[in-house]
């Protein structure tokens, strides 16, 4: 029984989480493509076979196809997304950072529209919606308050976690799915010719006819009907490729008998002679007597829509930051579960950023009109990323068919997406951009400063041992601390940066028991946790390699404390029995983190873009979460020290001696 519960249970959370966005989709793609043709009156019989054929295409070859059928392979120990994707294929070519940051700041800045457009059109059904005399909204002013009310909330409670509201996603969207499906079936049963748009011959003919005003950039409305897709991929770490696989079928289902419901209905709109060009045929399709119930269930399926986004948002963040490739923020940990993350900056920016799209588009027709040009540039450097992992595992010919076939039908999207740029889309383009550039200076900023640090700042650990060993037993010295610890890269050859010792044994000597040399490692595996010690042949100087996933805790303070047990029990290390302590038999003396913070030279001489990469990085750096933060210190003791960061080249300015004044004694 247990069992059986357990296999039912992981399908209905995968539908909670992995589906709203796409599932939400119905409420308003047939509606931006009716605005395309300027009205439900212009709307022929063919334009409505053609549209209904491209989006059934569309969510076979870019939703089935690339992502549940080819991109959910490319799993990086169970987590998917185009950062995990592009951790996995990293070796294969250096150029590959660049498809990976478009991709995953395009994905960022478009989903700031997500809440606001869904959001929107759910509650845009309820305007003009009577109950006995009452109008339940009566323009859209009222909407837009309601919407922005709801996103308030929504953005409040994720400080609080989601498992509280989590449990019901599931059911909620099962319900969500089961009410697309009976009205699309009821709506259809008026018309089973509609099925005709299965055939693809309508989608093309539809892209070169007179009845299409806007020609092919049709493409750029029909595309909302897959832009959860990539989602789809991101989630796959929450919920598992397996119930991916097993809901994937009704979903799929659900969405296309509900779209070609609507087909069906605006078919017999158009054989009434319909006068009205104001609808959506979303609502309009639903007896009056059930407008409200699915007006309320929209209004569910679109927050937990705007919510998969925000967590998403979070996840996506977390995985940057563990490639650095974003800067340092505070990532937090609402409850137990280690897939439940919050972070603050990323929640509030989406927040307001969402509030003024809400705000400045007003109505989610005019959104409709923006969504969706950002993401077609994520789904182009998906598969060029897809096409590296995969062209060592099936046939070369099947790999130059899949990368031509993909990117020839998705550059087709984003040519037909551009028009959007002036309708709004402009907005995400600026966002893109931004976010852009905040991941080029912090990544590329660390490779340039990597490539012009100057040699001679760095030394091998190995020439200070005996100065260190040296060092801890001069009692002419005061004690500084029983445990010293540098929170360091020690490469291989034990090189470290010159500063650091510089600190330890020049700016007034800091005198320790032991050494402690920590290296902080983010491997491509998400959820790695291990070190190695090296004693470079003492008792008191450890070389602490800490290998820690991109997903992992980066807690220093607590991760030490177990190293130091382990090392102490295993007589590696000398005990710290301390004199004065509140605890019975304590053998581990005290710690302080020390942390180097760099700034640039005014001395420094090197190329302009040179200079702004890493003077970017820097202001990114001193701007963003502390590294006593990040590593978990902020109940250590913990000293910062400020070291001018000198790189290869250097202005040296020359003082000339021009006289020396030596005044006569007087006898």
């Amino acid at each position: 029984m247990k069992m059986k519960r357990k296999y039912l249970l992981g399908p209905l959370i995968t539908l909670g989480i992995v589906y709203g966005d796409i599932g939400t989709s119905p409420l308003y793609v047939m509606n931006a493509l009716v605005g395309d043709a300027g009205g439900l009156k212009k709307v022929t019989a063919d334009y409505v076979l053609g549209s209904l054929s491209l989006i059934f295409w569309t969510l076979m070859l870019i939703t089935t196809v690339k992502y549940v059928g080819i991109a959910l392979r490319a799993s990086n120990r169970g987590e998917g997304g185009i950062f995990a994707l592009y951790a996995l294929v990293r070796q294969k070519g250096v150029w590959l950072i660049l498809p990976a940051l478009v991709g995953g700041a395009a994905l960022l800045a478009d989903g700031t529209l997500t809440p606001a457009v869904t959001v929107t059109s759910a509650i845009e059904g309820l305007k003009g919606v009577k109950i006995g005399s009452e109008v339940l909204l009566s323009d859209q002013s009222e909407v837009i308050l309601w919407t922005l009310v709801i996103l308030l909330v929504l953005f409040l409670i994720q400080k609080f976690g989601t498992n509280f509201i989590g449990k019901a996603f599931g059911p909620v969207m099962v319900i969500w799915f089961g009410f697309l499906t009976v009205f699309g079936v009821a709506n259809l049963m008026n018309d089973w010719s509609v099925l005709r748009a299965l055939s693809p011959t309508y989608g093309i003919a539809l892209l070169f006819s007179h009845d299409n005003p806007v020609g092919i950039f049709i493409l750029g409305s029909v595309f909302l009907a897959t832009t959860g897709a990539e989602a789809l991929y991101s989630d796959m770490g929450h919920v598992g490729r397996r119930n991916i696989y097993l809901t994937w079928p009704f979903v799929f289902g659900s969405l296309i008998l509900n779209y070609f419901g609507q087909g069906a209905w605006m078919l017999k709109q158009i054989s009434g002679h319909v006068t009205v060009s104001n609808v959506n045929p979303f609502f309009d399709m639903l007896p009056q007597s059930y407008r409200v119930a699915g007006v309320v269930l929209a209004t569910l399926a679109a927050i937990i829509a705007s919510q998969a986004l925000i967590t998403g948002s979070f996840t996506l963040v977390e995985e940057a930051i563990g490639l650095k490739i974003l800067p340092r923020f505070d990532v937090m940990h609402p409850n137990l579960s280690r897939g439940q993350i919050y972070i603050p900056i990323v929640n509030w920016l989406l927040c307001v950023t969402t509030t003024l799209i809400v705000l400045y588009f007003g109505s989610s027709e005019h959104m409709e009109a923006a969504y969706g040009l950002a993401i077609t540039l994520t789904m182009l450097m998906t598969t060029i990323l897809l096409t590296f992992y995969i062209k060592d595992r099936i046939p070369h010919s099947v790999t130059i068919m899949f990368a031509a076939g993909f990117l020839a039908i998705e550059m087709v999207f984003f040519i037909s997406s551009v028009v959007k740029f002036m309708h709004g889309g402009f907005i995400t383009v600026i966002l893109t951009c931004i976010i852009l550039a905040v991941m080029v200076v912090w990544y590329f900023g660390n490779r340039v400063r990597a490539d012009v640090t100057d040699e001679s700042e760095t030394v091998s650990l190995l020439d200070y041992r005996k100065q260190l060993i040296k060092l801890s037993q001069d009692e002419s010295i005061p004690m500084f601390m029983s445990n010293l610890v540098m929170l360091a890269k020690v490469k291989g050859d034990y090189s470290i940066k010159r500063e650091i010792l510089y600190s330890i044994l020049d700016k007034q000597p800091k005198r320790a028991q032991v050494y402690w040399f920590v290296s902080v490692n983010t491997t491509d595996e998400p959820y790695t946790s291990y070190y190695t010690v090296d004693m470079m042949g003492t008792r008191n100087i450890v070389n602490l390699q800490l290998f820690l996933g991109f997903k992992v805790d980066h807690t220093v303070n607590l991760y030490l404390r177990q190293v130091v047990q382990e090392l102490m029990s295993e007589g590696i290390i000398d005990e710290q029995p301390q004199e004065y302590t509140t605890l019975k038999h304590r053998i581990v003396g005290d710690f302080c983190f020390i942390l180097i913070q760099e700034m640039l030279s005014p001395n420094t001489q090197i190329e302009p873009w040179r200079h702004f990469l890493i003077s970017g990085r820097i202001f990114l750096q001193n701007h963003s979460t502390t590294p006593m933060e990040w590593f978990g210190l902020e109940f250590s003791d913990v000293r910062i020290e400020k070291v001018p960061l000198f790189l290869r080249k250097r202005r040296m300015s020359v003082i000339r001696q021009n006289a020396i004044l030596n005044p006569k004694q007087d006898k």
